[in-house]
């Protein structure tokens, strides 16, 4: 719980992209973790987590606005299904589940159908003073450096700064803990490591002094052997250091790469174009003089514009998915060029005709003989349109 909370305009839209943004890396698109915020105001304690079957809960979403009456979990589910484009991506996560979750006040008032959306009785506004912040996860650890950062990132604008109210959470066995922890651990990294990694000679005080510059307290210790080395507390508002060449690289930052002494190589190589290039700069080179205009789309697309926007489906062996997309116009590795030939025809419909356009780009297509899964293969694509 933030106390005594002041937002203005630009404080609440950092607040509501600083959620959008872990909920697109650490959680997973909502699939480990799901953040929820509310008015603690216009709800009264304790509140329950449940399990319970789709109709069985009743409430007024966030979403859509516009419509101000009870859904039913399931009646919800398939409206976003129809008509909002955001929302929908995340209803296989609890769709084919007999019982969904759902939060509830001591007054049975809807806080949340995490991982979906919001009760709208508990939005939050720039009038709101008193923020209850919950994470409903299937990754404890995660969920516990979700909490953390949200309540770190945001204890700043409380009425008593860098003030947090914990919760006491009370399992189904009975157990009790409190939330958030906000605990730091502790990461030895070897001085040689960091040395021989950055290509400078920084000794151990020095190291010391460059990582509490950048929010990591460090203390000089002795390492494997008796080698020096630093002992680095990892405060709960860096939950990015997980190894040490995270602390390495935090070490380069502080020491300036433009300080770092430039030097030879030990080896000697001699670069050159590769045949595939070659031969595509040839390619462009030709189409051009044909009176084609070169094109560069990404080579990220949803996965709507890559198999159903082309009327096909996808049968799992061609699609590279990505794991962590950024936002739903980049789900999938393309594996043919014609999504953004037709994207970009269909955002030039007021150009000259006729139109003549070409793309000499890489797709990506899943291999289990590689290495890494997948292979790239170079592909020429012409578009000639004269209506």
């Amino acid at each position: 719980v933030l106390r005594g909370v002041t937002f203005d305009e630009k404080r609440y839209k950092s607040f509501i992209d600083l959620q959008d943004k872990l909920h697109q890396n650490l959680c997973k698109r909502r699939e480990l973790v799901a953040i929820g915020t509310h008015d603690l105001s216009k709800l009264r304690g304790p509140f329950t987590y449940e399990a319970l079957p789709p109709k069985d809960i009743c409430f007024v979403p966030l979403k859509p606005a516009e419509q101000d009456r009870d859904f039913t979990a399931d009646e919800l589910l398939e409206y976003y299904d129809e008509h909002d484009r955001n929302l929908r991506k995340f209803n296989h996560i609890i769709r084919d589940s007999i019982v969904y979750p759902v939060l509830y006040d001591a007054d049975r008032t809807v806080l949340s159908l995490p991982p979906i959306i919001n009760g709208a009785k508990s939005a939050i506004t720039l009038q709101t003073r008193d923020i209850f912040i919950e994470c409903t996860a299937t990754d404890a650890w995660k969920a516990s450096m979700v909490l953390d950062t949200m309540v770190t990132m945001y204890s700043e604008y409380c009425e008593r700064p860098f003030e947090i109210e914990p919760v006491e959470v009370v399992g189904a066995d009975g157990s009790s803990k409190q939330y958030p922890e906000l605990t730091s651990r502790e990461l030895v990294t070897d001085v040689g490591y960091i040395n021989r990694s950055i290509g400078a000679e920084v000794d151990q005080a020095r190291i010391v002094d460059l990582l509490t510059r950048m929010q990591l307290p460090a203390r000089a210790v002795a390492g494997e052997g008796g080698a020096p080395a630093v002992a680095v507390t990892i405060p709960p508002t860096r939950t990015d250091v997980i190894h040490p060449c995270d602390v390495m690289e935090d070490v380069a930052i502080s020491y300036g790469y433009d300080n770092i002494e430039q030097v030879m190589p030990a080896t000697v190589t001699q670069g050159r174009q590769q045949p595939i290039n070659k031969m595509s700069d040839l390619l462009r080179g030709v189409v051009a003089q044909a009176g084609y205009i070169e094109i560069l789309t990404f080579a990220l697309c949803s996965h709507e514009e890559n198999f159903k926007g082309l009327l096909r489906e996808d049968d799992g062996q061609t699609g590279v998915v990505i794991g962590n997309p950024k936002g739903a116009d980049f789900e999938v590795a393309r594996s043919a060029l014609l999504p953004g030939m037709l994207k970009t025809a269909s955002a030039n419909r007021d150009a000259a005709l006729p139109l003549k356009l070409f793309e000499v780009s890489d797709v990506c297509l899943l291999d289990s003989s590689k290495d890494v899964g997948a292979r790239n293969e170079r592909h020429l694509m012409v578009l000639y349109s004269a209506t």
